[in-house]
């Protein structure tokens, strides 16, 4: 097996928090494998891992919600990545509110969006998540700088690591 960290080690992709919401249980978390995949129709991938609670609402969820951080927002980003929901309600300490098909929304992201649950990919131990987007808000103004993989290297999973 070849190790890709020589490759991976140089990237700085845009880290994001996935919230998902099913039969009245909340969870969210940290994600860094994800990326929009297809323009028309528009489509965005999302890779939760096996071992994260958000993975397993994630499995009987019919929407998924894709939150952007800005740079300053360490806060939730050691939240959602660092807390395990299994231990933690996350949502306790953070204002949201329900968005479309009773998606869970965080108040503070500058920029997020509602995707309706196409398809469930494996992809060992992460599952990837296609979503259609349905609804797309944007609060900021202009670019802000946004959390990174590297702004978010020293956060310590809060789910076990396999």
């Amino acid at each position: 097996m070849t190790d890709l960290d020589p490759f991976t080690d140089l990237l700085d992709h845009p880290m994001y928090v996935v919230t998902a919401e099913a039969d009245g249980e909340r969870a969210g978390c940290l994600v860094g494998f994800a990326s929009q995949c297809s323009i028309r129709p528009a489509r965005f991938m999302v890779w939760l891992s096996r071992a994260n609670r958000t993975y397993r609402v994630a499995e009987r969820a019919e929407r998924l919600a894709v939150h952007l951080l800005r740079r300053d927002q360490d806060r939730l980003a050691r939240l959602f990545g660092g807390e395990t929901g299994d231990r933690t309600d996350k949502f306790t300490a953070v204002p949201w509110h329900r968005g479309p098909g009773g998606s869970v929304i965080l108040d503070e992201a500058p920029a997020w969006f509602v995707g309706r649950v196409e398809n469930r990919i494996d992809g060992g131990d992460h599952v990837g998540f296609l979503l259609a987007p349905e609804t797309t808000e944007n609060l900021a103004v202009g670019r802000i700088p946004l959390l990174t993989l590297h702004d978010a290297h020293g956060i310590a999973p809060g789910h076990p690591v396999n």
